[in-house]
């Protein structure tokens, strides 16, 4: 994997131009941030491939949506269900890829939604979502930036994975914040001291590599302020991570950034950059904690596989075909996406209960 594009090469230009004017050293966020958002160059705004299942295709990873339309179908109960807790007929997502999960709640929930609101920094990924979306163009819309208010139910499905975070070195007993620098036409790291730290102590004294979620827990509360200022709604977001004493645990001490390109995965985001996804696992008591101090309540956190399952997907791979099954077993399995994934609900009124909790509910780990 190498910087061969002349788009990668102008990106890796602009980065090294950032980090020269910031004094020398750039924070691994402000990194992070411009290999995937960077206008026209970044990984999620260039027109790489990016979605597919099969690295013969180009692309460099799949998401559930594009594993087995079962996946959209079945969240499609638990939107419909929060949809009239709610009383409210607009949908809203965020970060939709290829837009295969919009046009599976789309197919599904028919006129229950009146409005179905994209937000999405890939102009690239856009013009697919809305040849995807064709047949609903009188219903969709996009928007650039957020509104002030938002009602009704929004969904995110591996977006907080993609926020930019910053990286803690702790060194012999001292914390660092790591961060980037130039190293001729190559990037390398470089710790600084900093007065930052984990939200939780980590045991022991051996060195030790992790994330803090300071843009995705931003985002939470941005999102909170949004939903009270309207008549209400509830979101929910499935994601790779952990809660907050599994993700600080003192054994995970290489922290959780990766990368993936061409269906393969590596550690290293600073090679190939704005050619590959560059993820972190997502703290999701961080993001429990950012939407309860901003006056969300928290409905239910869990894994993808009981919550598929409390609403219906056992029933749906019934009726399917072998292929469809087995396809959507995957979604389940727990040494594929069915544990790894977790999903965590929220909602401006505490007077419903969301179906998709109703067993396997791990609110009392966050």
């Amino acid at each position: 994997m190498t910087d061969a594009s002349p788009n990668s090469s102008e990106l890796t230009q602009r980065i090294h131009q950032a980090i020269a004017q910031a004094g020398g050293w750039l924070g691994f966020d402000r990194f992070m941030a411009m290999a995937l958002y960077e206008p026209g160059l970044g990984y999620y705004t260039n027109a790489l491939q990016k979605f597919g299942a099969m690295p013969s295709s180009g692309s460099d990873f799949v998401t559930a949506p594009g594993m087995s339309p079962l996946f959209g179908q079945t969240l499609a109960v638990q939107v419909k269900e929060a949809l009239a807790a709610t009383g409210s007929d607009e949908v809203w997502e965020f970060g939709a890829g290829t837009g295969a999960l919009a046009l599976q709640l789309l197919d599904s929930l028919g006129d229950a939604v009146r409005r179905y609101t994209i937000i999405d920094l890939s102009g690239t990924l856009r013009d697919r979502q809305a040849d995807t979306l064709l047949k609903y163009a009188e219903k969709v819309r996009w928007l650039d930036a957020w509104p002030d208010a938002i009602e009704g139910v929004v969904v995110g499905n591996e977006v907080l994975d993609a926020m930019p975070v910053q990286l803690l070195q702790r060194t012999q007993g001292v914390w660092h914040e790591r961060g980037v620098v130039s190293a001729g036409e190559q990037f390398a790291w470089q710790d600084r001291l900093t007065d930052l730290r984990p939200p939780v102590d980590i045991e022991g004294e051996h060195d030790y590599l992790t994330e803090i979620h300071l843009q995705a827990e931003a985002f939470i509360a941005s999102l909170a302020e949004r939903l009270l200022a309207g008549r209400g709604g509830a979101a929910f977001f499935l994601d790779y991570g952990f809660p907050e004493g599994e993700y600080f645990h003192p054994q995970r001490h290489m922290g959780t950034v990766m990368c993936h390109q061409l269906h393969q995965a590596d550690p290293d985001p600073l090679v190939a950059v704005g050619q590959k996804d560059i993820t972190a696992h997502v703290n999701f008591t961080g993001v429990a904690l950012a939407a309860q101090n901003a006056g969300l309540h928290v409905m239910g956190y869990a894994s993808q596989a009981w919550f598929l399952l409390n609403l219906g997907l056992a029933e749906r791979m019934a009726a399917a075909s072998l292929a469809e099954r087995s396809l959507a077993q995957r979604l389940i399995n727990e040494h594929e996406m069915g544990e790894l994934f977790k999903v965590v609900g929220l909602a401006t009124s505490s007077d419903w209960a969301a179906q998709g909790f109703a067993r396997g509910d791990r609110s009392h780990r966050l």
